[in-house]
């Protein structure tokens, strides 16, 4: 199953990902595509927001920290792997207990980890035009990501 969604703003892009948040009631998880600037971590923002992560936390991009954690109905786990040096070095981010927890993990950049390490419930990605405008294309896998985009209205 295949959603595409056309967004004309920044606020849109939230709407998305926390309408998609509000959703997900149970360990996710979640490939996220898309080149820098195209609105991942917007994205995100509204995704944290859905998931019940409070207004306190300050949701920003893992760019330079690799990984960053948020508290909420679903504690949500958001990876970005574009700085990732060696894929070795997951063991040290604790990547297999976060993949085996209970929460929503969205990975940015997922192709470094391969195709046979991880199996994603939803592979969402975002594109621009030359106005930014964006399209954010989000396809299922399995029976959870499935079910979930069969409840998911914009």
């Amino acid at each position: 199953m295949t959603l595409e969604l056309y967004c004309t703003s920044h606020t849109q892009t939230q709407a998305v990902g926390e309408k998609l948040g509000t959703l997900i009631s149970s360990r996710m998880v979640i490939a996220l595509h898309g080149d820098l600037g195209a609105g991942k971590t917007t994205f995100v923002q509204g995704l944290a927001r859905g998931l019940g992560v409070a207004d306190t936390y300050y949701v920003t991009s893992p760019t330079y920290t690799l990984i960053n954690e948020y508290p909420g109905r679903i504690h949500l786990y958001h990876m970005d792997l574009y700085r990732l040096g060696d894929i070795d070095e997951l063991e040290y981010l604790g990547f297999d207990d976060i993949l085996s927890s209970q929460g929503a993990m969205i990975v940015e950049w997922p192709e470094i980890l391969g195709s046979n390490l991880v199996v994603f419930d939803l592979d969402i990605t975002i594109t621009t035009d030359k106005a930014f405008n964006r399209k954010i294309i989000i396809k299922a896998s399995g029976l959870d990501g499935t079910n979930l985009l069969k409840n998911f209205s914009f």
